[in-house]
């Protein structure tokens, strides 16, 4: 382990690569300066010198592993590191303030959104500068800094419409901060004339401009961590952390981080991530949505393991259950929590409607606390309070469910993580994914990452679904429940025809003022494209400033 330096001799260090090697190429306001000082990008420029590049390495490592299972070999478990799978290690540990995660709130970083959810009836906020948040530069600065102000408890907010004023009240959510996937780059900050990753970027000034204050009121820098898909990737994010502790003379541990497990490959190397993050991780969770986007993504070449609607793709699906299960026992084994996943129900105006979807509620985040989650997520304030009662009831006066081992479970085998989902694919079900998609693009390119759609809190997992099903239903000329072959030609048909129903749900005026024609045409590429394209955020980044 290297010495721990002086902060100023450190920082000196970092300056010094400033001069050429690092730029940034976006504006910055006077607001937004004290985030982004020059002592936060002299250790963002050291992270780049030592991390940026590898980060390419791994994304090609992703590329190799999907061709082999492109061609046939379907994922498992890993038998070169079945020595870690079959060992008796534990985590480090969990610190204090989040012994009790048993409702968490996700969404952007948008100043009102930080107050009320900081405010809901939860344990821990996830501030999300991924799925539910559109990049774009000023967006990201002021993420920063309106989490920057939240640390400190100084944040407020007064609605210039209607002058309601917003402001934290005592015992506020524990604050978790998640970062960018590493497929993710910021195009306006280069090292060595590359675009850096996205990650670096939120993880650095995140770190940088608040572990002080953080530490100081008990808590810690915490992060939730995106997309992996590989234990090797873990352990990039270990070699990151360490390194920064390091860095600023922080004893090992001080960084918690927990793990999204939303992509198939992962599922198989949950003991290895585990293992590779002992000294700071705390929990893996179930991103559930992007997992059902990562079977369909990972699995495209194969005519037997084609999802249904995506509105029939629930929890208690076999292969989603197997996960589920799976994610409990290797966590609870090793001391790590196993967080639950996203309701993304919003409250409905009319009652009864409305008690559909708290009822909707009860039932997904039972499923969840009887198989022995620590915690769920909700997407709205408004949800809290029957998911914390749900989850209450299971927890009891426990903090949470550690104690449920799930042991005696048999194990869990690569089949049942593979199985094949049934269900319908309904002519209904395609035209929805396509107005969902159509609308969430729209939303997406027009600066919001989070945006409500039927019912739904409807972010870029789920817009992912809903493109990627019909893609694969194309790819393998699958049929609908009214006879008709799914083809380029159909998609192309009732994209046209489904412009027009989002036309007159929203109104003329709504949608020329948008730019549903750039989203159309974007959709339209990738859903008839020869090749999926990975993630439709990384197309969609070049429309943004």
């Amino acid at each position: 382990m290297m010495e721990p330096l002086s902060e100023e001799k450190t920082l000196s260090s970092g300056r010094k690569l400033l001069d050429e090697r690092f730029q940034i190429h976006g504006n910055i306001s006077d607001g937004q300066q004290h985030i982004i000082s020059p002592d936060a990008q002299a250790f963002l420029a050291e992270l780049c010198e030592r991390f940026a590049a590898r980060v390419g390495d791994l994304l090609e490592q992703r590329e190799v592993r999907q061709a082999k299972i492109d061609q046939g070999q379907l994922p498992d478990f890993l038998p070169e590191t079945s020595d870690i799978r079959e060992g008796s290690w534990k985590i480090l540990g969990i610190p204090e303030d989040i012994q009790d995660r048993r409702v968490e709130i996700t969404g952007p970083t948008d100043r009102k959104m930080v107050i009320n959810a900081l405010n809901a009836n939860v344990k821990v906020f996830m501030a999300d500068f991924e799925d539910s948040m559109c990049p774009e530069w000023s967006k990201l600065l002021d993420g920063q800094v309106n989490l920057y102000d939240a640390v400190n408890e100084t944040i407020e907010y007064q609605n210039p419409e209607t002058g309601k004023h917003y402001q934290l009240e005592g015992d506020p959510a524990v604050l978790i901060c998640r970062v960018r996937g590493l497929h993710l780059r910021e195009k306006h900050v280069t090292f060595d004339g590359q675009q850096i990753p996205g990650a670096l970027f939120d993880f650095a000034l995140y770190f940088f401009n608040n572990y002080r204050a953080l530490l100081k009121k008990g808590s810690g820098p915490y992060f939730y961590l995106p997309k992996l898909q590989a234990y090797q990737e873990a352990k990039w994010w270990s070699d990151v952390f360490h390194f920064t502790e390091s860095y600023f003379g922080l004893d090992t541990g001080t960084i918690k981080a927990t793990v999204l497990i939303e992509t198939l490959p992962a599922v198989f190397e949950m003991d290895e991530i585990l293992f590779s993050l002992k000294e700071h991780i705390v929990g893996l969770n179930c991103g559930r949505w992007d997992y059902i986007f990562s079977y369909i993504k990972t699995l495209k070449n194969y005519p037997d393991r084609i999802l249904p609607d995506r509105q029939v793709v629930t929890m208690d699906k076999p292969f989603l259950n197997a996960y589920s299960r799976l994610l409990i026992r290797t966590c609870h084994r090793r001391g790590a929590f196993a967080m639950g996943g996203m309701a993304a129900f919003i409250p409905a105006k009319d009652p009864e409607q409305n008690k559909l979807v708290q009822e909707k509620i009860r039932h997904d985040k039972s499923l969840e606390g009887s198989n022995g989650h620590d915690g769920t997520w909700v997407a709205h304030p408004g949800l809290a309070d029957t998911a914390m009662s749900v989850m209450s009831e299971f927890l009891g006066e426990r903090s949470n469910q550690l104690d449920v081992s799930r042991e005696s479970d048999a194990p869990i085998r690569a089949e049942e993580l593979l199985m094949p989902c049934e269900g319908e694919r309904t002519e209904a079900g395609m035209r929805h994914n396509i107005r969902v998609a159509l609308q969430y693009i729209e939303a997406w390119i027009s600066g919001n990452g989070c945006v409500p759609i039927y019912g739904l809190m409807e972010d870029a997992a789920t817009a992912e679904i809903s493109r990627t099903s019909i893609w694969q239903w194309i790819k393998h000329g699958k049929s609908l429940d009214n006879g008709e072959i799914v083809t380029k030609a159909l998609f192309e048909h009732y994209l046209q025809e489904e412009i027009d129903v989002v036309r007159n749900e929203i109104g003329e005026t709504r949608f020329q003022s948008g730019q549903f024609e750039q989203a159309a045409q974007l959709m339209k590429s990738l859903t008839i494209s020869d090749e999926l394209t990975d993630f439709l955020t990384v197309p969609g980044y070049e429309y943004l400033s």
